[in-house]
């Protein structure tokens, strides 16, 4: 008779290979799945872009769009970054309200969006090249319509409702605000830091700032315990993240910031959503969820859009309509 030949076993080499394999596997597993991460107990909040804006389609806008000209027909009466748009906001619910500001002649800060008049005012010309008090004398609210020009719902209801970054900050002397620089110009960051190194301590702890590269940068420099963003501060947390972040590791860039994460990349995150607002929480980071891509100003701003929110988020989400999201999302 014939002994069958026994299959010869694989060299120890490969076999403790193949066992090593398995355990890095199991460990990324563990480390990062959320079914393995406590739950957390804080609820995520809410954070309204411009207070109470009027909203506008997406299509084909580039930061050259005028989004005055293409809003939706109204359904409240307020217009972004103003007094009454954030008290409305803060009203329906919002824990934050993020706003714009732009460098005055004078050498202040007016809450106002577009680094041009012609768009949304009756007035002409770049907004840095006029004093504030000129400024609040224009009609913010002149050049909305939502047919094409046909009517201008807003004519002669925005005339002195454009704020100072003072007139925000004496009204809302404890909310939350999220300050945006629209400038990639460094000079808007010094100037930014002086303004806000003479607030008190307690309050610059409520408030974050973001914008370009530049003006933020020299602007933290000045202020390094101020919590802010820019892209720069964004890559320099994620980048690093997403190449060591299975291993639980978390880099330095990521404390003490913000990260605005668009919805379709978070689930490439590390530990997405439990794992990773765990570890972010330990830093002292705030997270936002932004809709889409992240390459425009996307909220979740209806009932379809909460339903993308994961089960375990605890940070912010960015809405465009406070008022439809604020009641919808306790009913979530």
């Amino acid at each position: 008779m014939f002994k069958r030949k026994r299959k010869p076993r694989k060299p120890l080499w490969k076999r403790k290979s193949l066992w090593m394999i398995l355990v890095l596997v199991t460990f990324v597993y563990v480390t990062n799945s959320s079914f393995f991460a406590k739950e957390s107990v804080r609820e995520p909040f809410l954070l309204a872009h411009r207070g109470m804006a009027q909203t506008y389609h997406m299509e084909g806008i580039t930061d050259e769009t005028c989004t005055a000209e293409r809003i939706y027909p109204p359904e409240h009466p307020y217009l972004e970054n103003t007094i009454p748009s954030m008290q409305a906001a803060f009203d329906a619910g919002a824990d934050v309200i993020e706003l714009d500001v732009q460098p005055t002649k004078d050498g202040t800060f007016a809450v106002f969006h577009d680094w041009t008049l012609g768009c949304r005012t009756n007035g002409e010309g770049v907004t840095r090249d006029f004093p504030l008090n000129e400024l609040q004398k224009l009609d913010i609210g002149y050049n909305y319509t939502a047919d094409h020009g046909a009517t201008f719902p807003f004519r002669g209801k925005g005339i002195r409702m454009m704020p100072s970054l003072d007139d925000v900050l004496e009204h809302f002397p404890k909310q939350s605000l999220l300050i945006h620089v629209k400038s990639n110009d460094p000079a808007e960051g010094v100037l930014l830091a002086e303004y806000l190194s003479k607030l008190p301590t307690e309050r610059l702890a409520t408030l974050t700032v973001y914008g370009g590269d530049e003006p933020i940068a020299t602007l933290h420099d000045r202020l390094p315990d101020m919590r802010v963003m820019s892209k720069a501060t964004l890559k320099s947390c994620l980048i690093p993240y997403l190449a060591v972040g299975w291993s639980g590791y978390v880099p330095q860039a990521c404390s003490q910031t913000q990260l605005h994460i668009p919805d379709k990349i978070a689930p490439f995150l590390w530990g997405w959503p439990n794992r990773f607002m765990e570890r972010m929480d330990k830093q002292d980071t705030r997270v936002i969820l932004v809709a889409g891509s992240g390459d425009v100003s996307s909220g979740f701003d209806t009932l379809e859009d909460l339903k993308r929110i994961p089960d375990g988020f605890s940070g912010g989400i960015w809405t465009n309509r406070i008022d439809r999201i604020s009641a919808a999302y306790t009913k979530k």
